[in-house]
This record gives structure tokens, sequence and C-alpha cells, in this order.
């Protein structure tokens, strides 16, 4: 893992990781989304989390599942998992997510939320999760648009939109970061880029009824941003700032 466009310390630049309740939040929308997929209980089913970075999300979805490991680059941020979250039904490892070491058709959900822009590679993070998944098996992902006005990391203004060469300039001379990581996709890329897999589309379902899931600290029910966001949904899908779909293996 020597490739320079790794972003192995993460965690030490994005101290919200170590934020507990927005972590529990975020934990919170991805249980509520598959439990209403899977239509109830998920204690029967095995979860990989792939860059779970500080273990505190991980930790919170471990509860629902029978078993559930948490993989990522970051040593820093796996060590604190192992620190503070311990449990027998749960394990960290310090894994490259587009080479995740598991078996074949081992895990009935991956979670992979907001991860494919950190990666060099996304093809293979998707290949990897692809093959990891059981039969029938699920990846809830969760994807940030590269056609937004604030990129959601840094919060500059078109940061994802300007070129790359631009934007490493761009970001630089903020004293954001030395160098722009994140490759954003567009809604027709992402499309791409998750072809194999069967699109189960939450996105509007979210916006529409954000108490049921866990949504209300960014959209409050009947809130002028709601009708505002639901309109896009109809309007102008392609420009929505988050998609969240989850992703059904399909046999090849």
């Amino acid at each position: 893992m020597n490739n320079f466009n790794y972003q192995y310390n993460f965690s030490e630049q994005h101290k919200e990781l170590y934020d507990i309740p927005e972590r529990q939040q975020k934990a919170n929308k991805i249980i509520s989304v598959l439990k209403e997929y899977f239509k109830g209980d998920l204690k029967n089913k095995k979860l990989i989390d792939v860059g779970c970075s500080t273990g505190i999300m991980t930790k919170l979805l471990s509860e629902h599942f029978s078993e559930t490991a948490g993989v990522d680059i970051d040593i820093n941020a796996i060590a604190y998992a192992k620190e503070n979250f311990k449990n027998e039904n749960l394990n960290f490892y310090v894994k490259d997510a587009m080479n995740l070491d598991f078996p074949d058709s081992s895990a009935d959900v991956v979670n992979c939320s907001h991860i494919y822009e950190h990666v060099p590679d996304s093809k293979k993070l998707m290949s990897e999760i692809y093959r990891i998944l059981k039969p029938e098996g699920v990846c809830f992902f969760a994807a940030g648009n590269r056609f937004v006005l604030i990129e959601a990391h840094y919060k500059l203004p078109l940061l994802s939109v300007i070129p790359k060469w631009m934007a490493h300039k761009y970001i630089k001379l903020f004293n954001k970061a030395d160098f722009y990581y994140e490759n954003h996709l567009t809604y027709w890329r992402l499309k791409k880029l998750v072809s194999a897999f069967e699109i189960n589309d939450f996105t509007k379902e979210i916006i529409k009824y954000p108490d049921k899931y866990y949504a209300n600290d960014m959209i409050k029910d009947k809130s002028a941003s709601q009708y505002f966001y639901l309109a896009i949904m109809n309007l102008a899908y392609w420009i929505c700032p988050t998609y969240i779909w989850v992703l059904k293996k399909k046999s090849l």
C-alpha cells in the first residue's frame, strides 16, 4: 500500500470521525434502511463495514448483526477501534478496500458509506464487494455526487467539479490539505460503477420520510428544504447531492 493516492491517516485530518453522537446518527440511518429492505431482523446476517475508520459506527451496526468486521487502511483509527470496542461478534482489521482478503461469498451485507471516492480505484473496490457478497447479498451504498456546489469533505465551493490539477492547487491555497485525493463521480458514472448490481434506490424515500430514516439532522419533515430536494429528485435527479442505494448482487 505505497500508492500516493492512498489516504492513510484520514482520521487525523477529520476529527468528526471521533464524534460519537454524529456517528450514531449515521449508523441509525444505515440500520433503518437495511431493516426496511430486509423487512425485519438482521440478527442472522454477517456484515463487513468497508472504510470503518474509528469503528464507532461499526460497533453500533454490530448490535444488529450476528457477526461484524470493520476494515480500513487507517492504522491509528483501527487501533482506536480495537481499544474501545470489544465484542465477541466484532473484529477490526487493517485491510485495503481494493483487496479485502475475505473469502468469496462470505458476507450477507457490506456497508460502503461514502467510501468510493477515497480509494485509488473505485472499480476494484466494487469488484471486491461483489466478490465477498453472498448470492442475493446487498451493499448499503451511500455516494456523493461530483456535481455539488460545496464539496462535503473540505467545504470549498465547486472543489469536486473543477479539473483535478486545479483542485490540488485550490485545496492547498486554502490550507485544507496538500493534495485532493477524492475522486467523485457523476450520477451517470456512479450507475456504471455499480452496473453489476441491482439498484434499490432509497434516496427519495429518505427525503420523504426523514424521521423514519433518522435523516432529520439534515432534512426536517414538511420543511422548505424537503420540498426543494423532492423537486430536484423529480426534475433533475442527476444533481442530487447524495444517493442512498441498496445494491443487490446479481448473478453474472
